[in-house]
Parts: C-alpha cells; structure tokens; sequence
C-alpha cells in the first residue's frame, strides 16, 4: 500500500497478532488500555475489521513487529460504523502510519456500505483531532470524562462516507476465519 515508509506493510489482523497488539496497547494508552480479553473478543469477532502495520524483512529484524494497529466495529448490512481504536509506536509517529491505518478503516466502511462512520478521540489530543478532521470528521458531541481513571472527555466525531463508486463495485463482505486474509499491496 502507498503512503507507508519502506520496510512496513499492512495487512489484516489476525488473532496471533494480540501480543504485539496488546504490548502496543498499554505502550499508547497506559492509563486506559484494552484487556487482553477484551482485544481477543474484536480480533475474532466477524463484525470487526482490524488491521496492523508491521516490520518486514527488508528492515533487518528476525520477525515482524507490529508498530501499528486500528480496527473498525459494524455489523452487517448496518449503514453506521465505529472506528475501535488506532495506534502507532511511539518511535514510529510522523511517518504517516496513522495515516494509512485511517485511510484503510475508512475504504472497508466504504466497501461494507457504510454511510456514516463514528469515532471518539481525547480532547487532549489535538493531532488526532487534526488528522480526523482532515478526513472530514466534525465534532458533534461531548462526553464529559469519557477516558478514565483520567477523567478526560471525549469528543465524538462523524463523518459521512460516500457511496463506492459505480465503476469500482463495492467487494463483498464474506465472513471467513479471521487470519486467512491479507491485504494486497494497493497503489
């Protein structure tokens, strides 16, 4: 996929991936991170869509690592999804990661048929709520004190998907185990 520095690719989440995934988690959110159950409930749900940005072989290391992950929830036929989560390795942000991540959730709520996608982001993170708004999400809403034990409210934000394009037919979602997909490089 463009847009990723060299030696990263993206493809699909797999249930193998939730060490990596969670070791990113408490690393971004030390304060409000998932469970490790909780992400192992999103990786196999059928309803979930999660994918990760990870090293290759070309970077020197043994193994991929994952620096990046993001999912989005919505059920099928339901013209509204949410963005789960997203997040990129510390030593990794700037590189356009996010970017990327955000842009793919977005393509499957266009490909599902989603009209409208749905996310919550801090109110003290405003190069999140910048990159949001770059897509064209707006603020609708507070929730006061949303993040906890911090006490930090969440802005809600939408944005309004457009519908695939007639000459691009939208894929069809086919429910198959989870791991058995992998996203192609797409330019």
């Amino acid at each position: 996929m463009s847009g990723l520095p060299d030696g990263l690719r993206l493809r699909r989440a797999h249930p193998q991936d939730l060490d990596d995934i969670m070791w990113l988690e408490h690393a971004s959110f030390p304060t409000d991170a998932w469970s490790a159950s909780q992400m192992a409930g999103e990786l196999y749900s059928p309803h979930e869509y999660y994918v990760v940005v990870e090293t290759t072989a070309e970077t020197g290391g043994d193994a991929p690592t994952v620096v990046g992950y993001a999912g989005l929830s919505s059920l099928a036929g339901n013209p509204v999804a949410d963005v789960q989560t997203i997040a990129v390795a510390a030593d990794q942000r700037g590189a356009g990661i996010g970017r990327v991540l955000f842009t793919e959730l977005l393509d499957e709520a266009q490909r599902r048929g989603v009209q409208e996608v749905f996310l919550e982001v801090r109110a003290d993170n405003p190069v999140a709520q910048a990159m949001y708004a770059a897509f064209g999400f707006e603020q609708i809403a507070t929730r006061p004190r949303y993040y906890q034990p911090d006490g930090v409210d969440a802005w809600v934000m939408r944005a309004g998907i457009p519908a695939a394009s007639p000459a691009v037919p939208a894929t069809p979602q086919t429910v198959g185990p989870i791991g058995q997909e992998t996203l192609d490089d797409r330019s």
